[in-house]
């Protein structure tokens, strides 16, 4: 098998961390970055230790910082002789009910996952259609298809990035591009560990498995997991209000 290499933004925690662990069993070469380089580091440590086989290069990278998101992209694709796939991963989220908690939190929320992501992608796609081929993956959420109360503008974000890469994806048609969107339920992580309820809720490591899983397959777009958010998340979308209202 040839050798595979994947760019993952928010690489620190969460299910960016658990990915690159899944990966670097499965072979693939890293280039991670997040906000956090002693996280990172910690990472890469941990990483080349298990797995001394697999090169793991780090980048310190805030992708709201947007101006910094190509020439570091660009920096790690060179340290690792080129990239295969990039996954615009870096999130945040922030609960407030909109109108009583401060704007400048729902539009750091819109900054990050959606002008973040939209960078990382740019600069991927730039780097993709010079080396022929590649594989854009972005992390968006069942979230995406449902507006929540308190979650307006991370539900936002998530639908504007599920609906950009579709676009992509019609923009690429003809090249040597694939496109995945893929849309987690609640996989265990920090980012939600504070929600009341969390149905179907699965452990990170099963949502690092299900996600390699679905890259290696370069589904279109799908659920993680599958069953039952691809049922589920469908008919969100036709739920009366009131009964959201009240979520």
């Amino acid at each position: 098998m040839s050798e595979r290499r994947i760019l993952i933004t928010g690489a620190s925690d969460g299910i960016g961390k658990a990915l690159a662990l899944e990966l670097a069993k499965r072979g693939y070469h890293l280039a991670l970055t997040a906000r956090r380089i002693d996280k990172l580091t910690e990472l890469k440590l941990d990483i080349e230790q298990r797995f001394p086989q697999i090169k793991v290069e780090v980048a310190a990278m805030d992708v709201g910082e947007l101006a910094c998101v190509e020439p570091t992209i660009r920096g790690l694709s060179k340290a690792l002789g080129g990239l295969d796939i990039v996954m615009a991963n870096a999130g945040i989220a922030y609960a407030g009910k909109f109108g009583e908690s401060p704007l400048e939190k729902h539009i750091e929320v819109i900054h990050t996952n959606v002008s973040g992501a939209m960078a990382t992608l740019d600069a991927a796609l730039k780097l993709f259609r010079e080396q022929g081929y590649g594989h854009l993956v972005g992390t968006s959420s069942v979230a995406a298809y449902r507006g929540f109360p308190r979650n307006a503008a991370y539900c936002a974000s998530k639908a504007a990035l599920s609906t950009f890469m579709e676009a992509l994806r019609a923009e690429t048609h003809k090249e040597n591009i694939d496109i995945t969107v893929l849309h987690p339920g609640y996989i265990d992580t920090e980012i939600n560990r504070a929600v009341p309820s969390r149905p179907f809720l699965i452990y990170v490591d099963k949502g690092a498995s299900v996600i390699a899983d679905l890259i290696e397959k370069k589904v279109a777009r799908s659920t993680v997991p599958v069953f039952p958010w691809n049922l589920v998340a469908p008919i969100l979308k036709q739920l009366p209000t009131a009964i959201v209202a009240r979520l």
